[in-house]
């Protein structure tokens, strides 16, 4: 593969800048250093072991989902040969035995590949958020922790703002724009290793011949390698490929659908890009494309176009509204059937 240009990198920790020039951008930012003064991240910079008596110190919560490849995919979370499952098995344990594995796993030539994925904070390592602090994001924002060895997580996307920081080991993020989803030949929508749909093309050995437009996605790409300190903004539905690459690597981030805006976990725009595949997708092609007019007006046409000759005490949804209105509309649709 031919060597990628870099993410762009933001130097500084202005507030008003990082929302200006980073989060408003829709554009991925490498942050140098932002979490440099972080005392995990100190420790990660350290050894795996002062990290992980760092992350003792906390571990008095309860149990995380954690993973387990065989060592002969080499960490690649991915599907199993017939796609009828996954290449890894899935456990509950507490991140103080993940941790615990990873120190045995460290002395393998070729060890199975372990990670605790997406666990929060809160639940697993009460207190370590009031020691490493991300003053730019509101305390309803909570951290999450990534805690594994040498794993890969293909092509995948997620529909929040992203900032992920490293404490520990190197992390390589290789990124798509999201209008590149036609060349990366995404995966089930409803079955995927992660839970997000993910790029079937193997981004180390792509197979040119079954994925042709892969070329085209590659010309697009770009990618950053981050150490201990380091951290990444990673703007909605722009994919990932990421690479833990050394023996103990760990990373906190933060998801949000948009400041002041609902948390990460409320019904957003994946659910609405399902109920439409199930609503719309095998209409007739002049009636799909007459729904394609009407969500090119509503939803992604300016403002005023759709409002603007509708008073405003009388725009309802399309409006302001009230603050129980999203909330009950939510609640209306989650109760339609699904098929």
């Amino acid at each position: 593969m031919a060597e990628l240009p870099p993410i762009r990198e933001h130097a500084g920790r202005d507030e008003a800048a990082l929302r200006e020039e980073v989060f408003c951008s829709g554009q991925p930012a490498v942050l140098r250093g932002y979490v440099s003064d972080w005392p995990a991240a100190r420790a990660g910079a350290e050894s795996p072991a002062a990290l992980l008596t760092y992350l003792r110190r906390f571990a008095a919560g309860g149990p995380v989902d954690a993973i387990m490849t065989p060592p002969e995919v080499r960490g690649r979370v991915f599907y199993d040969g017939a796609m009828s499952g996954f290449n890894f098995v899935r456990n509950r344990l507490p991140l103080a035995t993940v941790a615990e594995q990873l120190l045995r796993y460290a002395a393998f030539k070729e060890p199975p590949a372990v990670a605790a994925q997406s666990a929060l904070l809160r639940d697993c390592l009460p207190g370590f958020s009031e020691e490493n602090r991300m003053p730019i994001l509101p305390a309803e924002i909570l951290p999450r922790i990534w805690l594994g060895n040498a794993i890969t997580t293909p092509t995948h996307l997620d529909e929040w703002h992203n900032i992920g920081c490293v404490i520990a080991g190197c992390r390589r993020f290789t990124l798509f724009p999201p209008e590149q989803i036609a060349n990366l030949y995404i995966g089930p929508l409803d079955f995927a290793p992660t839970g997000a749909p993910m790029s079937l093309v193997h981004l180390h050995a792509p197979d040119f011949g079954r994925f042709p437009r892969f070329r085209e996605a590659l010309a697009a790409a770009m990618t950053a390698e981050l150490g201990p300190g380091d951290a990444i903004y990673i703007p909605p539905l722009w994919w990932h490929h990421v690479e833990s690459l050394e023996r103990l690597n760990a990373l906190v981030n933060y998801w949000w659908h948009a400041l002041g805006g609902p948390p990460a976990d409320a019904p957003a725009g994946f659910d609405s890009l399902q109920h439409a595949i199930l609503s719309l997708r095998r209409l007739p092609p002049g009636t799909r494309q007459a729904w394609r007019a009407l969500f090119d007006h509503y939803v992604f046409g300016p403002d005023e176009q759709a409002t603007g000759h509708i008073p405003p005490a009388r725009r309802g949804i399309l409006g302001d509204g009230a603050p129980a209105d999203p909330a009950e509309l939510r609640e209306r649709l989650a109760k339609l059937p699904r098929s």
